[in-house]
């Protein structure tokens, strides 16, 4: 099967109801996408397919083939001179100082990346909706919604 991740294509063979997050993670190699609960319900593994957040560790591999999927390694732009800038909700995640432990930031600068794309001014009680779904064990939520609303003032440089 060929899964096209960050915009690379990989033949991959896997083994019949592999789960995306081990296809990315085991067979790929890219290990920012983590395991968290295994069930779909802290959002530690939230990976974007065609643009939308979803759960890696419940999306079967198979199901995704054909689709543009995009893990948190992808989420940044690399310009032509090798120069790499990070997107919105990357910048304000560190400029806010989010992350404590780091286990489930990649999963949720990945929600917050959907979610502003597709709602790139949002109200606080947006923010807040938006997620509510994505669990942090070190309790950040006050940091993480202060970045997300941070980074929904640069979202008119993201393409």
């Amino acid at each position: 099967m060929e899964l096209k991740i960050n915009g690379q294509s990989y033949d991959v063979d896997l083994p019949d109801g592999e789960m995306l997050l081990w296809a990315i993670r085991d067979t790929v190699g890219l290990t920012g996408t983590k395991f968290g609960c295994g069930i779909g319900i802290c959002g530690s593994c939230t990976v974007h397919i065609d643009g939308e957040a979803r759960r890696s560790c419940i999306t079967p591999a198979s199901t995704v083939e054909g689709s543009e999927i995009t893990t948190i390694e992808g989420l940044a732009t690399i310009d032509e001179d090798g120069t790499e800038t990070l997107h919105p909700v990357q910048q304000a995640f560190i400029d806010e100082q989010v992350p404590q432990c780091s286990w489930c930031m990649s999963g949720q600068m990945m929600q917050a990346a959907a979610f502003l794309n597709d709602n790139p001014s949002p109200s606080n009680e947006d923010i807040t909706d938006a997620m509510n779904n994505n669990y942090c064990r070190c309790g950040c939520y006050v940091r993480i919604k202060a970045a997300v609303a941070k980074a929904a003032e640069g979202m008119e440089d993201v393409s």
